[in-house]
């Protein structure tokens, strides 16, 4: 199971909206096919392996990390190629969490007389499809949340300066965490103080660049903003248009990017409606780059999962500055969102800390 497991990451941030998985098949102690699921639409890891196995399939032990499927999605039942081939065993890591298939691929191998066991390295696999398991069951993307901070907490000088808090090993780090989502988002007053292209410069095709989101309330993004100008898909959410015609700017900026349109809450734009609409998109997974306003009513709508903080040896200062978690923030200490699971690193002079935000109910 671990070496399925290894397979399975080969895929890492390519495969949304679907999990990753990794199969094996053995027969007489050896391998004699492997696979892992790359992409929505191609072949399933399960299939890779029998096909890879060919005849020799017959009487084989197939290891596979998630649950085979039972229905018609963007491919055929997997479960009708195992029972094809002549499996005799199938060992599956943790059962798939999706309502449509749960339970129901182990039931029908077992009703074709094929042996299987199930609840193998659970808590492994449950951490590499943590962002499958919350959209499959939440119907919202997993949500992460990216700052470059000073060590008082500030991501701008009263200014607005903030080109460069953290160092160029931190920037270059946080530029490559955007290949392993499907979306990049921002606040508006993000896009207005610092211009970002928010592409991944990892080389990339333009198909596979993150979308990259702009959460903007009244339709002030500039129409010549750097975000426009790189390879990939914009997403511009607004609040609905109250007086039913169009101004000029929203015109011009719906011929570069998709206006989403995003019930209001407090005048402003109703973030879980927003993360429900997204999830329909097949976005599954959102790194968040700011700013403190988004972020703050992110946390205060208890819709973060997982934290990077990049910490520069900097004291910024200053009651105008910009602080990394605005938003309305509790009242009370007891209510403070806690960061557990905790991983630190160094990056040059500045320090990294992960981690996953645990919500009092």
């Amino acid at each position: 199971m671990d070496l399925a497991i290894k397979l399975a990451l080969r895929a890492k941030g390519k495969t949304s909206p679907n999990p990753l998985v990794g199969a094996l098949v053995l027969k007489k102690g050896k391998v004699i096919g492997k696979g892992y699921h790359k992409a929505a639409g191609l072949p399933h890891a399960e299939v890779v392996a029998l096909d890879q196995a060919g005849k020799n399939a017959q009487g084989s032990i197939l290891f596979v990390t998630l649950e085979p499927c039972t229905h018609f999605g963007r491919t055929p039942p997997c479960v009708n190629r195992i029972i094809k081939a002549g499996v005799k065993k199938v060992v599956v890591g943790m059962e798939d969490p999706n309502s449509i298939n749960n339970g129901k691929g182990i039931e029908a191998l077992r009703k074709s007389g094929i042996s299987v066991e199930y609840g193998f390295r659970q808590e492994k696999l449950k951490k590499i499809n943590e962002v499958f398991l919350k959209y499959i069951t939440k119907k919202i993307p997993f949500v992460t949340v990216k700052v470059a901070e000073s060590l008082d907490g500030k991501i701008a000088t009263r200014a607005g300066s903030s080109k460069w808090v953290t160092a160029d090993a931190s920037r270059a780090y946080a530029n490559k965490m955007r290949q392993d989502f499907d979306a990049v988002m921002v606040g508006v007053n993000t896009v207005l103080r610092d211009d970002p292209e928010l592409t991944c410069r990892v080389p990339r095709k333009v198909k596979d660049q993150p979308v990259r989101i702009i959460v903007d309330s009244h339709l002030s993004t500039p129409q010549n903003a750097k975000i426009f100008q790189g390879p990939g898909k914009v997403i511009i959410a607004t609040l609905k248009s109250q007086s039913g015609q169009e101004t000029d700017n929203r015109l011009i900026l719906a011929e570069k990017a998709t206006i989403l349109e995003v019930k209001e809450k407090n005048g402003q734009i109703n973030l879980y409606d927003l993360m429900k609409k997204l999830a329909k998109m097949e976005i599954t997974n959102i790194l968040v780059e700011g700013g403190g306003s988004l972020i703050g009513s992110l946390f205060d709508e208890s819709l973060v999962d997982r934290v990077f903080f990049f910490l520069a040896p900097k004291i910024i200062g200053g009651r105008g500055a910009v602080g990394s978690v605005e938003g309305n923030g509790i009242r009370e200490l007891t209510r403070a969102p806690f960061i557990e699971n905790i991983l630190f690193k160094k990056l040059g002079d500045d320090f990294l800390i992960e981690g996953y935000v645990k919500y009092h109910k």
